[in-house]
């Protein structure tokens, strides 16, 4: 069995898209109340570890709020209209479909438990947020099949949703053959609404990935590098360029946003001016993602068969700099100004995105994307195993031994390519020095410096 996502420009009409923003409003509002409800029981009925109640409650304990116990309030909700305590909208649950309602019921269960519980891997979310216009744009329809589909013509697609009925939907490419619809969503962006289509053929076999035994010839290294124009280097002596949206859209977006600040809250222009901010970073981040997905075919079609990267602690990399506080209370420069720019580049260059979209890119190649500890790794001379990067202001190394100019990233990403097949030294510290422990093969070496010696000729693609 495979399932894919397809999505879809979605063209409502008018009183289809006033429906659909009502629709938006009741399940942000749904979704807030249950959420609401769980904090509740939640306050109530935990205490802190070095304290306890001084006057205990005679009321019974509330059972916990749960999928099942907040869903059953819908069919009470639907027989009235609710008023919304802040705004006094009123909300009428019974024009939206059923489904999505529940959904919104699951949606918050999962959010919920992944607070407390945790997920399969034992890692804990943070806090759930409310929702707020921004932050929830999307309805699923967890019941669709094939029947929802009422007409193709061409390059349009005619779907009909419960209780909104039939909508245009821009066919830009054909849903592949053999497979059913079992789910569809409907979320709000920036440009418009949009459509996405789960699709399952169940008649397609799940393949089981062969082991693959990692040689020299079949992996490659890959070393995040963040410096100047460059983006990434491999261990075949190749650097990628980077793209850098945010940076390069950075002026146009901070025009439009003090434009933006100085109108009056509530204003038309104000709200003209969010729609175009939000249209700027819509733009900044299709662009990035397209960025991603180039560079990792262009990796793939390598025909490498294993790929190793750096385990990078992204979120240590942007944190912001410790306060520097002196003895009479005044707080010192802590060069947070210097580093918030850096904070910026790495969350531009989305490496964690990009490893992600990888993955996925090599996986359906039958390729396997692997992520190692990055320790030393920057440090070390790749074919005589010495330390000599010890400062990350040395981006070149000129060994007169082998006449040869040796560029710090690819070098590291050679090492982490070494690190992958387990012939990288082991690093021990003695006396406050670093010394390395282990040998290397002749034909290795060789290998090594053979792609060094390309590398200083090759430009940055």
């Amino acid at each position: 069995m495979v399932q894919t996502t397809y999505q879809y420009k979605f063209y409502p009409d008018t009183n289809q898209k006033l429906r659909l923003n009502e629709w938006l409003r009741i399940c942000r509002y749904w979704y807030n109340r249950q959420l609401g409800d769980r904090f509740d029981w939640w306050s109530m009925n935990r205490s802190s570890v070095n304290a306890c109640p001084l006057i205990s409650s005679i009321a019974p304990v509330r059972e916990k709020p749960n999928y099942y116990s907040q869903k059953k309030q819908l069919p009470i909700i639907k027989k009235d209209l609710v008023k919304v305590f802040h705004s006094g909208e009123l909300l009428d649950f019974s024009r939206v479909d059923s489904t999505v309602l529940q959904d919104v019921s699951k949606r918050v269960d999962k959010a919920f438990e992944r607070f407390i519980v945790g997920d399969s891997s034992g890692g804990k979310s943070g806090r759930p947020r409310f929702k707020s216009e921004a932050s929830f744009r999307t309805m699923i329809f967890a019941t669709a099949s094939n029947s929802w589909i009422k007409l193709t013509r061409k390059n349009w697609l005619y779907l009909k949703l419960p209780k909104l009925g039939v909508a245009k939907v821009r066919m830009h490419r054909p849903t592949p053959d053999g497979f059913i619809v079992k789910q569809v969503s409907v979320t709000k962006k920036a440009d418009g609404w949009f459509v996405q289509f789960v699709l399952e053929d169940v008649s397609v076999p799940t393949q089981s990935q062969d082991t693959i035994v990692s040689t020299w010839d079949n992996s490659l290294g890959l070393d995040a590098v963040l410096h100047e124009d460059v983006y990434l280097a491999t261990s075949e002596g190749e650097k990628l360029s980077s793209l850098k949206p945010l940076g390069k859209n950075q002026a146009k977006l901070d025009r439009i946003s003090t434009k933006r600040n100085q109108r009056k809250r509530g204003s038309k222009s104000r709200r003209k001016l969010a729609k175009r901010e939000a249209r700027q970073h819509q733009r900044i981040a299709r662009c990035r993602k397209d960025f991603h997905y180039n560079t990792a075919h262009k990796l793939v079609k390598n025909g490498k068969k294993i790929f190793f990267h750096e385990d990078l602690n992204l979120k240590g990399l942007t944190k912001r700099n410790k306060p520097k506080q002196a003895e009479d209370g005044t707080f010192l420069s802590n060069n947070q100004s210097a580093k918030s720019g850096l904070n910026k580049s790495w969350s531009d260059a989305a490496f964690g995105n990009f490893f992600t979209t990888l993955n996925y890119i090599a996986a359906k190649a039958g390729a396997v994307v692997i992520s190692k500890n990055p320790a030393y790794t920057s440090m070390v001379l790749s074919y005589r195993d010495e330390i000599i990067f010890t400062d990350c202001s040395i981006r070149d190394y000129w060994d007169e031994q082998e006449s040869l100019t040796v560029d710090r990233d690819i070098n590291a990403a050679i090492n982490l390519k070494r690190l992958g097949l387990d012939i990288f030294p082991s690093i021990k510290r003695r006396s406050g020095k670093l010394s390395v422990v282990g040998t290397m093969d002749k034909s290795t070496t060789k290998e090594i410096l053979q792609t060094l010696h390309r590398a200083a000729k090759k430009p940055t693609s």
